[in-house]
């Protein structure tokens, strides 16, 4: 199992964005799958980041002014750097994060379609055009998308190069300066990404990546940006949400889930079986978007369960740079316990465990199975609650009715996974299911990898959209320039207010019946 070479590591040091004279801590970063160190990134400071924003509002200003084709083609080359120097990038997020080499080969993949759409779709969503005026011929109006200025961006570490560049390349392509925050675990696949940003033709002080903990790197971009966008849990989405409501400062936040997926009767077994592993277990769990309750139509519950847990329990788990792990490690020590603690809860109180249910520590030190329950009930921590990890709870139902009812028992609404007999049957099921992506016959890539249709949640699941035309837009602010020709509302020269107000309601009255009014 190679490691990638130390010197990538100490290189991308130098991305980021810490003043060398306030360098004065620095963080060990791990390799996962074995706890040995890959290398030492600088810790930031509340005055890092406050002097990251100056120098990104002096850069913004010029990066602004090129137009947004300009911009565009700059997302391109990144799209075909990160193409070109794939298999590093994917070194960089195994070696941080364990996951197994296909679900490292998602986010680049992410990546590569997040650039391709924002880059061909920004020169016209972000051009000014034209809307009618109050009054016609007098009045010309136009509608402007105007950047926000800097824009913070707080990621998480389950996907941390595609929820942090994959998020700022929208950003950029509007025309803001991006100050990102990595998660503490995961420098490095930001730090990669920022090298072959500039390396396209950003400027170095329009993107900057300040690594550090939240609660003082986070909490100064919190203070500083013109809006904010997070990825991470409910509880933080929050208080991240208050502050910014403080500030009057816009926020978008995709947040926690409890993601069903709904099997009904006449579905194909096997198919949806093979599919339920990836959706259930992709990058061990780690993954918002990821499947962890199951309602099966009782006629084929068991039929079903018994393909489910066999292909579960034939998933291979294993710490290797290639393809040939179905399965990765959970990230920390932290997440190995939450895991550990839910499956201990929960067979305590009575559920059966039908496939996995230990860790695995003869494979690294923070390998776990892939583990079915069934029996889970309300009373039981994992539920509920999310558990982030390899671990998914089945249910047999009598109807689909009974089905989507309890699929939508939640506070949480971020995806959804339908399976039916028909395409028709799986339309009806998912118009009903409360959640902001719904995959009919897959589990969650379909969704989201269709980067021209909004991502996000509903319930709290999250605030505001990734992709699509609102992926781009939420990063401006629409600004309206009306222009009045020849005459201006007041009465004209000779005419009193008596005889020009009767008049001048007429005219606002037959606007009415013109087109477009």
């Amino acid at each position: 199992m190679p490691v990638p070479e130390p010197a990538l590591f100490e290189r991308l040091r130098g991305f980021a964005a810490v003043d060398s004279a306030s360098e004065g801590t620095s963080r060990t970063i791990t390799e996962v799958f074995t706890g040995n160190p890959l290398g030492e990134v600088p810790v930031g400071a509340a005055e890092d980041v406050t002097a990251a924003f100056a120098r990104a509002r002096e850069a913004q200003r010029g990066w602004a002014g090129r137009s947004a084709g300009e911009r565009a083609a700059v997302l391109e080359r990144f799209r075909a750097l990160v193409v070109r120097h794939r298999k590093q990038l994917m070194d960089v997020i195994q070696a941080e994060t364990g996951k197994a080499r296909w679900a490292a080969q998602e986010e680049i993949m992410g990546l590569m379609f997040a650039a391709r759409y924002f880059s061909r779709v920004a020169p016209k969503l972000l051009a000014p055009h034209a809307v009618p005026g109050a009054f016609p011929l007098l009045n010309k109006a136009q509608v402007r998308a105007v950047p926000k200025g800097v824009v913070g961006v707080i990621a998480p570490w389950n996907y941390p190069m595609l929820l942090s560049i994959g998020d700022a390349l929208p950003a950029l392509a509007a025309g803001n300066a991006v100050v990102i925050k990595p998660d503490s675990q995961t420098p490095y696949s930001s730090l990669a990404c920022a090298e072959l940003l500039l390396r396209a033709g950003v400027p170095r002080n329009v993107l900057q990546v300040v690594p550090g903990p939240g609660a003082v790197v986070g909490t100064e971009i919190v203070r500083e940006c013109d809006y904010l966008m997070f990825t991470g849990s409910s509880a933080t989405g929050r208080t991240l949400a208050r502050q910014c409501g403080d500030r009057l400062i816009g926020f978008s936040a995709e947040l926690g889930g409890k993601n069903p997926m709904i099997v009904a009767r006449g579905a194909n077994l096997e198919r949806a079986a093979r599919a339920a592993v990836r959706a259930c277990f992709s990058n061990a769990g780690q993954l918002c978007i990821s499947i962890e309750r199951l309602y099966v139509e009782r006629a084929v519950a068991q039929e079903f369960t018994e393909k489910f847990t066999a292909a579960a329990r034939a998933a291979k788990l294993g710490a290797a740079y290639d393809f040939s792990a179905d399965i990765g490690s959970l990230i920390s020590a932290a997440q190995l316990e939450t895991v550990s603690k839910h499956v201990a809860d929960a067979v305590s109180k009575g559920a059966t465990v039908l496939a996995g249910g230990s860790a695995r520590p003869d494979l690294g030190p923070l390998f776990f199975e892939p583990t079915v329950l069934s029996g889970v009930t309300d009373e039981m921590e994992c539920g509920r609650e999310e558990t982030f990890g390899p671990l998914v709870s089945i249910y047999p139902v009598d109807t689909v009715e009974e089905a989507i009812a309890r699929a939508n028992d939640t506070e949480y609404g971020l995806n959804a996974s339908v399976w039916a007999q028909s395409p028709a049957e799986g339309q009806r099921i998912a118009e009903q299911l409360h959640a902001g992506t719904v995959c009919i016959d897959e589990g969650y890539a379909p969704a989201w990898g269709t980067t021209a249709a909004p991502m996000g949640g509903m319930g709290i699941s999250g605030v505001g959209r990734r992709h699509g035309p609102d992926g781009l837009l939420k990063f401006t602010e629409p600004q309206s320039v009306v222009l009045t020709r020849w005459m201006n509302l007041d009465a004209p020269l000779g005419l009193s207010q008596s005889r020009w107000q009767p008049m001048l309601m007429t005219l606002a009255r037959a606007i009415r019946f013109l087109p477009g009014r």
